[in-house]
């Protein structure tokens, strides 16, 4: 409790935002009041219960009569789990191709430093536009390959400097001459010290995932139905805005949250590993 006490009150509240994302994401199914594939057109446009609705529907219903707190609570565990996976593997990809570059050097690195080069000059939505148009229809797999695509650049260059920066270093150049593998010597000296600024960057990046995730899914290439995303959810309000605002304004402000806590949290965090 005393720790609780020392934290920024904005660094609490964002603890507790995205506690609540995490259970929301983890019991998605038992927590939603109704079957998002459930249609009633004769309840179609209920308004929430702030707006004079029913509690039956606490969020409203849409356009198909679906109650809208199953589909944001479905929405966020979409989203929350596209996103998770794609910023770990994206970390995972990233990480191991710098330690590679760092460690064998020569056409290796330069090869590497070339896919870095080329990752981070192009558009990270143009490039998941290209994936999109060159690959089958877009599936949940599909999504999770895009989402590890994004950033992994990121994670190269910072791992690559980590290891050179480590492999300077005597305890280093120490395991070498005692003929310790470079697999050994990164995973059990390198990678420990270099994980608080891997985390620290995945938290920043998770953000960033989860609205290019959101953003595809608003322009109709994202998850496609009788699935649904956070994305899918304001595409499908857009239409409904003057009469229904509530379709859209309900899973965009569930994003608006996500990102803001996440992000807070990731600088937080960051000035937290600078300190050290």
């Amino acid at each position: 409790m005393s720790l609780l006490r020392q934290l920024p009150p904005l660094i609490l509240a964002s603890f507790v935002v995205v506690a609540v994302l995490l259970v929301c994401a983890l019991f998605a199914g038992p927590l939603s009041p109704h079957d998002i594939a459930q249609v009633d057109l004769r309840n179609r446009f209920q308004p929430p219960v702030l707006l004079g609705g029913s509690w039956t529907n606490p969020l409203g219903t849409d356009s198909l009569g679906r109650d809208l707190l199953s589909l944001v609570l479905r929405g966020i565990q979409v989203s929350m789990t596209i996103a998770a996976i794609g910023t770990i593997g994206g970390a995972v990809l990233g990480a191991t191709l710098g330690f590679v570059a760092a460690w064998i050097g020569g056409w290796v690195d330069n090869a590497i430093g070339v896919l870095i080069d080329f990752q981070a000059t192009i558009p990270n939505l143009i490039l998941a536009l290209a994936l999109l148009a060159a690959l089958p229809q877009a599936s949940f797999t599909l999504f999770v390959l895009i989402m590890i695509v994004y950033g992994w650049e990121q994670y190269a260059r910072l791992a690559r400097a980590i290891a050179l920066s480590a492999k300077a270093q005597p305890y280093v150049q120490a395991q070498m001459i005692l003929g310790a593998s470079a697999a050994r010597i990164i995973t059990r000296s390198i990678l420990p010290n270099a994980m608080a600024v891997l985390l620290v960057n995945m938290s920043i990046n998770f953000p960033k995932t989860i609205l290019v995730e959101s953003t595809l899914s608003f322009l109709g290439i994202g998850i496609q139905p009788p699935d649904t995303s956070l994305g899918v959810l304001i595409g499908q309000g857009r239409d409904q805005l003057y009469n229904a605002p509530w379709v859209a304004l309900a899973p965009g402000f569930v994003i608006l949250i996500a990102t803001v806590s996440i992000s807070l949290l990731g600088d937080w965090a960051r000035d937290l590993v600078d300190k050290d």
